[in-house]
């Protein structure tokens, strides 16, 4: 009777393990048929029923059918913990061959790589860096300069003021900048001065209502045009190759005497004519001259025992030049397309 209890027992055990759907099934049936508690144990309560040799035989009976559970839920555990680990293995695949996501890194914008260079050009010339105001006083901004109220000049720049009085004004230049400097500063004076300036220009290529600049001053004994030559000849040669010609030409500024303007022969085709330079071979570059002695003269500088020369050119349109850049406007509409070529 008990033997056949065991037998039927036996064979439910290990048809049911033979298909556990998982680990946790399989557990759940070890406690059922072969734990402390389990229904191999309920029935071997009933051997203290039997004779000495029925105790033996099912006793022997008993291990076999232990021994054969043991077995099958050793074998089904292996075959469910292979197929738990393929799916993991499936499902956290990690191809280290593949490259990864990168981070997008920002970087210098184009005009600030070029206002960089050039203040490192000066530097190595023995420049300092000079800052200002941005809301200036007018007087800085074009009395001190030779353009008092009326002079025809200045109506290109008279605009954006802040008060009735009209004492002060959004700068059109950095000139302002070298006023304070040779106000507070005993020749020798080197410097440069950059900064954001503003005008009344309507926006298309190559204008803007707000713009930069970068002007340098030198006062000295002895300063000549030569001087002038030689130094802005430096700048053009280190930031558009060596070998770059320069033009100077003639013209009217009411803060120098004499006053020029400063071509540079087009990079692209070498003078030749080309679209870039609309055929010409030059390329107009900045405004230059000597120091008029009566801006000297306003600043408490003696023109007698001093002279100098100053410079002004556009951060843009040198940016322009410095990478082929046709539009200005390009510039400032933080547009990723064209940023992220520089």
């Amino acid at each position: 009777m008990i033997n056949d209890q065991l037998t039927a027992l036996g064979q439910e055990a290990l048809a049911a393990i033979a298909v556990a759907p998982d680990l946790a099934s399989l557990e759940a049936l070890r406690v059922r048929f072969s734990g402390k508690k389990g229904e191999m144990t309920t029935i071997l309560k009933q051997i203290g029923t039997l004779s000495h040799e029925e105790r033996a035989a099912v006793g022997q009976l008993a291990n076999t059918l232990r021994a054969e559970i043991e077995t099958a839920l050793t074998t089904r555990r292996e075959t469910l913990e292979a197929a738990a680990l393929q799916v993991q293995l499936t499902a956290e695949t990690l191809d280290v061959t593949i490259p990864g996501t990168a981070n997008v890194v920002g970087h210098q914008h184009v005009m600030m790589k070029t206002l960089d260079e050039v203040l490192d050009i000066f530097i190595s010339m023995g420049f300092a860096v000079a800052e200002g105001p941005e809301v200036e006083l007018a007087a800085n901004v074009f009395d001190k300069l030779g353009t008092p109220e009326g002079h025809p000049s200045r109506d290109w720049g008279d605009t954006f003021y802040f008060d009735k009085e009209d004492k002060h004004v959004l700068r059109t230049h950095t000139s302002p900048v070298q006023v304070r400097v040779m106000e507070s500063t005993k020749p020798p004076i080197r410097v440069v001065a950059p900064g954001r300036v503003y005008r009344k220009d309507e926006v298309d290529a190559t204008h803007s209502p707000m713009f930069h600049q970068i002007e340098g001053l030198v006062v000295d004994k002895g300063v000549t045009m030569a001087d002038l030559k030689g130094t802005l000849n430096t700048l053009v040669e280190q930031l558009y190759g060596k070998g770059t010609a320069t033009r100077f030409r003639p013209h009217h500024f009411p803060f120098t005497e004499p006053s020029c303007e400063v071509d540079c022969q087009c990079f692209k085709c070498r003078g030749q004519g080309c679209p870039m330079c609309k055929g010409e071979g030059w390329i107009e570059l900045l405004g230059a001259g000597m120091v008029h002695p009566n801006v000297l003269r306003n600043c408490g500088i003696d023109p007698e025992e001093y002279s100098g020369f100053a410079f002004g050119c556009g951060l843009e349109r040198m940016t322009m030049m410095r990478y082929n850049i046709s539009d200005l406007r390009l510039i400032f509409e933080n547009d990723l397309r064209f940023l992220t070529q520089f």
